[in-house]
């Protein structure tokens, strides 16, 4: 009954997905002053979501993990487009910024999804 519940999944893969796009975020804001480079970005989660069929397989990270998968979820990376620097760089801080805090709250929707899941759960249980 409990073994396979998608909620946790889903929130779970959202997570992740903040996760990694924040350090690809980060990247970028670290080489903001690298001639030549240009920002990359991974495809929003909905998109990824939609196109990945709904599934989405949890990771076990060790041998003693229940139910999980044994690699990450591959999320794609991609050339963003660029703000046209003068020395060929195309990553603008403002625009990382932003973003850095659209993940962000991507992230806390996916730890509060996660936490009121927990609550239903337990209160279904008898366990409020």
């Amino acid at each position: 009954m409990f073994s396979d519940l998608n909620v946790f999944k889903t929130a779970y893969a959202m997570a992740t997905h903040a996760g990694q796009r924040q350090s690809v975020i980060a990247r970028n804001m670290a080489n903001a002053d690298t001639p030549g480079y240009q920002p990359r970005d991974i495809e929003a989660f909905q998109e990824a979501f939609e196109n990945s069929g709904h599934e989405v397989a949890m990771t076990a990270t060790r041998a003693g993990h229940l139910n999980g998968a044994a690699a990450a979820q591959p999320w794609a990376e991609f050339d963003a487009a660029p703000s046209g620097d003068p020395n060929g760089n195309g990553v603008s801080l403002e625009e990382e910024m932003l973003k850095a805090v659209e993940v962000k709250r991507q992230h806390d929707r996916a730890l509060a999804i996660y936490k009121s899941s927990i609550g239903i759960l337990r209160t279904s249980l008898g366990r409020g």
